[in-house]
């Protein structure tokens, strides 16, 4: 209700808007999470469930436009809001580009149009959420982040992903020659102008498309090179001191310092956090004895000891993966049924129990 207040006060914009305010075509469903303002909501927008979020709930709570622009001399809102894009870009570790503000505010920009005073206000809020600029400023770079729909105000609307436990599917099926998590892993790896880093890894933090595209759904524990870098240069005594959730380094003991370089990596991560659970021998059970389940279990095990062994080449340990999960579609037969299990050699058997 506050929130439509200020969009028919004209203080807030965005494409959501309308339908949420006057249409009212936007449905709530259930509250998914609300603590210290922060509000994360499933809706039902133009025929399809998404997320609404927000960091505070309400405008208010934002920094106004107009205190920054009082800081900066002479410049427009729109020179502010600029600046302030260019800022988030560095900070994250991204080359700047161009088009950068058009595409934090609009799907299909047009670079020639004015923004009036709402617009530059809503996007000045949503600049202020980590989230949203994170997820903006990857849309077009990367198919494993969640894609922004709409905004309004402060509020922004994100793509609705089946997580972790929640998946009803198996991964691997007779028509991929790849893994989808380790497509994930690679790009992640290199297609920015830094390695994208996951200090949070766990299946609930993952959603997968129709497609079977894996998705990064929660970034909260997301950094580029250099800003994890800052994370993990801390004061040490030991190894222990320089974990950061799933991103290690190590201790130099001359110096009583973490190493700023990670130790581990996105792929063993995913292989210890991941992968080895769902290849256990206790899940598979009496398959767990068949010789492709036994070289695809050393595989994941390998993986997971990576950073004990930095002679091994992670691109080794990739492909050796790559080989035997491909292996496993080939030979086996595997077909993906409801409820993740793997109908293989006319046998039905829970080996991805997801």
């Amino acid at each position: 209700a506050f929130h439509c207040v200020d969009f028919s006060a004209g203080r807030v914009s965005g494409d959501l808007c309308l339908d949420l305010c006057v249409l009212k075509t936007v449905q709530y469903r259930r509250c998914l999470y609300y603590e210290n303002g922060k509000k994360v909501l499933e809706v039902r927008w133009r025929d399809r469930t998404v997320i609404l979020k927000s960091k505070h709930e309400n405008f208010s709570d934002y920094e106004p436009l107009t205190a920054m622009q009082d800081a900066a001399d002479d410049l427009s809102p729109l020179d502010v809001v600029y600046y302030a894009t260019m800022e988030v870009r560095s900070s994250l570790g991204l080359a700047p580009g161009n088009g950068s503000l058009w595409r934090l505010w609009d799907q299909s920009p047009d670079r020639n149009r004015t923004y009036s005073r709402a617009e530059l206000a809503s996007l000045w809020a949503l600049l202020q959420q980590e989230e949203y600029t994170f997820l903006r400023l990857l849309q077009d770079l990367s198919p494993h982040v969640p894609r922004v729909l709409g905004s309004c105000g402060h509020f922004y609307a994100v793509e609705f992903l089946s997580a972790g436990h929640a998946w009803d599917q198996n991964l691997f099926s007779s028509s991929l020659d790849r893994a989808p998590f380790l497509d994930l892993v690679l790009r992640f790896e290199h297609d920015f102008s830094h390695s994208l880093h996951l200090c949070d890894v766990k299946a609930e933090n993952f959603g997968i498309r129709d497609d079977l595209t894996v998705v990064a759904i929660d970034v909260d524990m997301a950094f580029f090179e250099p800003r994890l870098r800052a994370v993990l240069e801390q004061n040490c005594s030991c190894d222990d001191d320089c974990t950061f959730f799933d991103c290690w380094s190590h201790c130099d003991p001359h110096t009583l310092r973490c190493s700023p370089y990670r130790s581990n990596s996105n792929l063993q991560a995913v292989c210890e956090k991941i992968f080895r659970p769902w290849f256990s021998p206790s899940l598979l059970g009496a398959e767990a004895r068949r010789p492709l389940q036994v070289e695809l279990q050393r595989a994941v095990q390998e993986c997971a000891e990576t950073h004990a062994h930095p002679d091994r080449s992670r691109r080794d340990v990739h492909q050796r993966l790559v080989h035997a999960l491909t292996r496993l579609v080939e030979e086996g037969g595997a077909s993906a049924e409801p409820g993740g299990g793997v109908r293989e050699e006319g046998h039905a058997h829970t080996a991805l129990n997801f």
